[in-house]
């Protein structure tokens, strides 16, 4: 069984910093682009971050770029999200997505964590 398990969400207020962890299991972990998406009240679901099986490049919406990073450890079966400098509108439930490769949304998602910025 396939399991995408995120942890890390919760209310932060506006400029400080959370980091998102998803760990993976049932599935061979270091073949698959590995991206965070969000879904935001009132928005489309977009693609925050992504980032190669073997970790050495990434990918950035440019509404995240530069406050955003994504980072995996293929021994652990783990990527995290690093969020800095944080915006009412990055409120959203994140997900952790499985992919075979850049261009597909995922094969394998994870149940979401909610983050909310707020005063």
């Amino acid at each position: 069984q396939v399991q995408l398990v995120e942890s890390g969400g919760g209310l932060v207020q506006p400029g400080g910093s959370l980091r998102l962890s998803c760990a993976a299991s049932g599935f061979v972990f270091s073949t698959y682009v590995m991206k965070w998406y969000r879904q935001a009240p009132g928005k489309e679901r977009e693609s925050v971050a992504s980032i190669t099986s073997g970790g050495g490049a990434t990918n950035y919406a440019d509404s995240v770029k530069g406050r955003f990073t994504i980072s995996r450890d293929n021994d652990k079966k783990m990527v995290w999200l690093r969020m800095n400098s944080l915006k009412p509108e990055d409120t959203a439930v994140y997900y952790c997505v499985a992919a075979r490769s850049w261009a597909e949304n995922g094969v394998y998602w994870g149940q979401g964590t909610q983050v909310t910025v707020s005063s």
